[in-house]
Parts: C-alpha cells; structure tokens; sequence
C-alpha cells in the first residue's frame, strides 16, 4: 500500500495501525475537482470533516484546492491549526452552541448553515456584537428519502436536520433571517444521507433545493447565490458493492441545475458540494495482529483481533459490512468462514459475520480495508483501551501522522 509492506508496518509501528494512502487521497480530490469542474463554472468542494480530519489531512486537502465542511469547534479548531483557508469553511450542525458559533465568525468562515428557528436570534446577535454581517446557508429538510440504512438518512419529514419545506417552516425560517440585520441569506443547503447508491435521489433533492429557493427569492427579494446538496454517495466496501461513478454524480448534478436554471431564466448559483467518505473511505485501512482462535465445530470459527468496536464501532452500531485479507497469507488460498471479532466485552464486538480467508493462526496480520472513513472519529476508549496510531504512505515512505495513545494519555484529564 502506497509502496509499502503492511506486514512491516504492523511490525514497525504495532496494531491495530490505521493506514492512509497519500495517492490515493489525492486522486480522489482530483478526481472530483476534475468530474466537477468541467461540467459547471463555479464550484466549491467542501470536504466533509466528519468523515475523518486531523493537521495532515487538513493541509492535504487545503493543497488540493478543496475547501471543509465543519460540525464543531474542534474541528474548526484543526482547520485554523492546520493554516487552512477558514473562507473555504462551512459551518453545520443541529445543536450548534453559543462559543461554537462565536468562534465561527471570530474565525471568518465562510459560511454558516442555519439549521433551526433558535440559531437565527443567536447567530444574529454574536453578528450585532462583532459587527459583522454573517453570510448563512438554510438547512432545509426536502423530504427525500434515500436508499439507505435509517441512520444514514437525514433529507425525510423525521429527520433532526433541517426545516422541513413540506411543512412552511422552512419558508418561516427565510422570512424570519430576511428580518435580521446581520445575517446575510445566500443560499439553501440539504443533505438526504450517505453510502447512497442509487442517483435519483440527488436528483431530487438538487430540483427541491433550487425550486424552492427559487419561490423564496421571489417573496424576498434576495439573490439566490449558491445552493448546496450535500454529499453522501457511497463507495464499495464489498466485491459486490456498486457504487457510482464520480463522473455519473457530477453528470446528474450539473445537468439538473442548469436545467432547472435555463428554465427559469436564472444565473447559474455557486454549487456546493460535501464529498467525505468517498474521497478518504477507500484510502484507509486497519492493521489488526490475530491473536486467540475459538472453534465451535459446526457452528461458527472466531478469530479474535487486537481492536474491534472501540476503533471500529461501525458494524456494531448499524451492520457496517467489510471484507478483510491475511497480509502475510494474501497469495494462499482461501480455505475456511471465520468471524473477525474484536477483544471488547460485548457480544456486539464483530468486525466481520463471515470472513472466507486462507487458515489463520495467532501472530497473522488482518488487514480491513476500506476503513479510512468514520473508523478513527467514532473511536472510543471503551475499556479503557488506547486509541491507535495512523500512518500516511506514499513512494514507499511510511509518515507517523498520529501516534499511539499512552496510559498518561488516557488518564490526563483524570483527577486523583
């Protein structure tokens, strides 16, 4: 990976290692940049911080041109660090608090994305006391639904994102911001979920957003600059997986706004795009050493790894699916069905169901791929086990880019 031997990183750095493929991250944000902008003249592709962020992916993607979608103060935190472009910030979340907003425009993002009534008399007075004018996105529920796991969804009626349009509270929502002196209306943001594979639905959630930002400028007479539908399509975790193309995303995207644009005769808006999972997913693997075997003849074979749910929560909490590969046994035969299962004290605590692989005995090296998305931001310290250490690759050079929690690391902020 990225000219490296994963057995010698596990060796040299321990497991479970997480590793990223600097070439491959790269080629991803090109890849949208290109899909993109050959199709539509201004875009603006916001990174989803959430999927994964620290200082070295942060300057990565400030050198790839892309700008960050943020959900809280430490990620924005991580971007001023890193020297990112806090212009390129957009700043979102349901509950967002007081400081956390504070900071925003103490930090000049570019954006904030107003998601409910409460944040329009709050961000309006934070602007009033600073003296500022902050330009805001709406973040409109538009009722459509995705193909997707429940937790994944975020565009429906019951969603706790956003204002529903189907209900006029969103349009309450624009005439109450249209009010305010120190907030700006540029544009409507939504996002209806993630690991989407069918393109439809962005489909319909693009035509939502500019139809009904189109009925809001009428009333209010304010120019509608940009819209932004989110991210969320998905990326192959499985042989049989079939996610889109890029090319196909940004095809049905740019082709439904300028539609809809040349069909009500209005300028083209800045387009706004979220891409997180499919751009690091794939670039990300984990590293686990094998370690106790339990054979329950004619019933199922578990092959206990040294991490699990507390770095991976994934398959526990939504049935995350994965494949994996014995490192130092990829060129043998696959030979026997085992359960990957992690060393936490929770039946739950299983990477993968049935996992069809060459014989493993302890020592072996499991490599998981396709984790380099919400794996390490979800992890935990749950029995009190030690986050792992990443590694970024690339030309054969492996870069320590966050190194292994210590037990000083764990109980620092402990009082004895």
């Amino acid at each position: 990976m990225g000219g490296c031997d994963t057995v010698e990183l596990a060796r040299q750095f321990g497991t479970p290692l997480y590793v990223f493929d600097e070439g491959t991250l790269r080629g991803k944000a090109q890849a949208y940049t290109q899909a993109f902008a050959s199709r539509y003249p201004n875009v603006l592709l916001c990174y989803a911080a959430k999927a994964f962020i620290n200082p070295w992916l942060a300057k990565l993607l400030a050198e790839e041109g892309l700008g960050l979608d943020v959900v809280s103060a430490g990620e924005m935190t991580v971007a001023r660090r890193a020297a990112f472009p806090m212009s390129k910030v957009h700043f979102h979340g349901n509950n967002k608090l007081a400081d956390e907003m504070a900071l925003a425009l103490d930090l000049q993002v570019g954006r904030v994305v107003i998601d409910n009534f409460g944040e329009i008399p709050l961000l309006e007075s934070l602007a009033q006391t600073r003296r500022t004018v902050a330009e805001v996105l709406l973040r409109i529920a538009p009722g459509v639904e995705a193909h997707t796991h429940d937790y994944l969804r975020t565009g429906g009626l019951y969603s706790k994102f956003g204002i529903p349009v189907m209900t006029d509270q969103a349009a309450e929502a624009v005439a109450r911001i249209a009010a305010c002196k120190h907030l700006r209306l540029v544009g409507f943001h939504s996002h209806i979920g993630s690991q989407i594979f069918d393109l439809l639905p962005f489909e319909e959630n693009v035509a939502t957003l500019l139809e009904f930002g189109l009925q809001m400028q009428e009333r209010h007479q304010f120019d509608l600059l940009e819209i932004s539908p989110g991210g969320g399509w998905g990326i192959q975790y499985l042989d049989s997986d079939d996610p889109p193309d890029i090319a196909d995303v940004a095809g049905v995207i740019t082709a439904t706004v300028r539609s809809i644009a040349a069909r009500s005769r209005m300028p083209l808006p800045k387009l706004v795009l979220e891409p997180g999972r499919s751009i690091v997913g794939q670039a990300g693997i984990t590293l686990y050493t094998a370690g106790a075997i339990k054979d329950i003849p004619g019933v199922r074979k578990y092959v206990s790894v040294d991490g699990g749910m507390a770095d991976n929560i994934r398959p526990a909490l939504y049935q995350a699916r994965y494949q994996a590969v014995v490192a130092n046994k990829a060129d043998s035969e696959a030979s026997e069905t085992v359960a990957i299962a992690g060393r936490y004290c929770e039946s739950g605590d299983v990477l993968i169901d049935a996992a069809r692989l060459p014989h493993i005995e302890p020592g072996d090296v499991v490599a998981v791929p396709a984790t380099g998305a919400y794996c390490i931001p979800m992890a935990s310290n749950y029995n009190m086990s030690l986050h792992p250490a990443i590694v970024a690759v690339k030309d054969g050079q492996p870069t320590l880019i966050r190194r292994r929690q210590t037990y000083d690391d764990l109980l620092a902020c402990e009082i004895f």
